[in-house]
């Protein structure tokens, strides 16, 4: 990711311990504060109908790219759940936003991090809203269970899933997207060097365990969970809600009926209310 793609980028960046990360604010700075963490694949952009959302109800959000993907840096090695929570952490205290309670959003591999980071943090939440949540430990398929093997799972996976990628995205053109150009922004991720390591990299880390400590650590806390789903998502599948209430049956527990694994940008306005 270098200065020519960043050109184009809105909002803004700021320099981390483990490179550049991209932000965006949407709202006014002085209103109740949304916190929102994408997942796997796509970057941040795919809050930007949901961030207005929250903006009409009179909130102020902010949305950034996690490591490897969108417009932030592309370190190498580990990434597990310590470095989300680190890079949450740092983008946090660079903007002077760890003085005040927010509400944390994790969308998908986003849910197990924000989980993660609620866990370590329950003084610093006003509310944790978990969207088609992974840490349930989900089936990732073929290639992710490949990708275990070091040198011939690597080879697979990114020989591979570049194709799979392009082709779970197609078949959302049929889609009613809140967010424009959302295949497009998504496939186009495969352009950047470095997206498809940090996508293996994540599979080999936080998505290798489940977030069952962390839900056992929030059992107690003093702030409401929410957590939603897409009642036919093919990704983190409808049954991943009944292992989250074994868990912690204080969580409640909205199902969006015909809601995909897209529900953050299909049913953005259903999701506020």
């Amino acid at each position: 990711m270098g200065e020519t793609e960043r050109a184009y980028a809105p909002g803004n960046f700021v320099a981390l311990s483990k490179g550049l990360v991209h932000y965006r604010w949407f709202g006014e700075k002085h209103n109740d504060l949304v916190v929102c963490v994408h997942g796997l694949t796509t970057p941040s952009f795919v809050f930007e109908s949901l961030a207005e959302y929250y903006v009409k109800i009179g909130k102020c959000v902010l949305v950034f790219d996690n490591y490897g993907r969108g417009y932030s840096d592309r370190p190498k090695g580990k990434q597990d759940k310590e470095f989300f929570i680190n890079q949450l952490d740092e983008l946090l205290d660079k903007l002077d936003l760890n003085k005040e309670k927010f509400e944390l959003v994790g969308y998908s591999m986003g849910g197990s991090i924000a989980s993660a980071y609620a866990a370590r943090n329950p003084d610093k939440l006003k509310k944790l809203t978990l969207l088609a949540s992974a840490g349930m430990m989900h089936n990732l398929g073929f290639l992710a269970k490949a990708a275990k093997f070091p040198i011939f799972g690597r080879f697979l996976f990114l020989l591979f899933y570049g194709l799979l990628h392009k082709r779970s995205t197609e078949k959302e053109r049929m889609l009613k997207s809140s967010v424009p150009n959302i295949v497009e922004r998504q496939q186009n991720e495969l352009n950047f060097k470095g997206f498809l390591p940090s996508v293996l990299a994540s599979i080999k880390g936080i998505l290798s365990s489940n977030s069952y400590e962390d839900h056992m650590a929030l059992k107690d806390v003093n702030f409401p969970i929410l957590a939603i789903w897409g009642g036919v998502d093919s990704v983190i599948p409808i049954s991943c809600k009944d292992i989250l209430i074994s868990w912690n049956p204080k969580i409640k527990n909205i199902v969006i009926p015909l809601g995909t694994h897209s529900i953050t940008y299909t049913h953005a306005q259903e999701i506020i209310k």
